[in-house]
């Protein structure tokens, strides 16, 4: 289970996340949505640390989060990352074993076969060799899923990894999510599209800012909700 416990974050002086407080189970998919600016990437980002907190507890199965990150794989947004950097797609997934064998040792069997079985499982095999910089956003999407499968993890957090994909590489990227869910993985993925791909998720978390809703599709899609979350009303939003 992941537990949130008024988790806030302020830049500048202002709130980017004020007092979210939440629970999941633990082996479901949950979606996080909102406008832009509502603190998405900003909650996950303190929820593993990598930013400073006002205050707030993470806790995941009962321990910390922060004191477990080794059981967590976390996928940025692809801006975020320098894809000119000279590195190969089979280098990338092999740094996530390196939290296991170190990073100046030689990797070992057990490693070099589960990068090789997530690079498989994305389609992404025959271009190991392959720069990261050479590849196609969709690639090298499926590159980084690849690299947070290899981790071997038990919470998953994805930061718009549909943003900027193909058809092909969306259908690919969820069903490594429902294979994720059926091992009982926790996956938290943050969602720019309010289309249809909002139907695979288990939970939906609606943010600006705070928490305005969490729950089913259906539930968390109201006018009031949508209103207060995003300034508009569903039928102006086309839904």
């Amino acid at each position: 289970m992941i537990e949130v416990e008024n988790l806030s974050v302020r830049y500048r002086g202002s709130y980017a996340l004020q007092g979210v407080s939440f629970n999941l189970n633990s082996g479901q998919i949950a979606g996080i949505i909102g406008p832009n600016g509502a603190g998405k990437s900003t909650m996950v980002k303190a929820m593993l640390g990598l930013i400073p907190v006002v205050s707030g507890v993470v806790k995941f199965n009962g321990q910390l989060l922060r004191r477990i990150l080794s059981k967590t794989a976390y996928v940025p947004q692809r801006a975020n990352i320098d894809w000119d950097y000279p590195t190969t797609v089979w280098d990338v997934v092999m740094m996530a074993r390196t939290v296991k064998t170190g990073l100046f040792r030689q990797p070992s069997r057990m490693s070099i076969e589960l990068a090789a079985a997530a690079l498989e499982k994305v389609g992404m095999a025959g271009l190991k060799g392959r720069q990261i910089g050479e590849l196609s956003g969709g690639q090298q999407q499926r590159v980084f899923i690849a690299r947070a499968l290899a981790k071997q993890a038990d919470l998953f957090l994805f930061d718009e990894p549909f943003t900027g994909v193909d058809k092909k590489t969306e259908d690919v990227i969820f069903q490594v999510f429902q294979e994720l869910k059926s091992e009982g993985k926790t996956l938290l993925v943050i969602n720019h599209d309010l289309g249809e791909t909002l139907n695979y998720y288990d939970k939906l978390l609606l943010l600006n800012k705070e928490l305005i809703a969490l729950g089913s599709k259906s539930e968390v899609f109201t006018p009031s909700n949508i209103q207060q979350a995003y300034g508009m009303s569903l039928g102006l939003m086309g839904k």
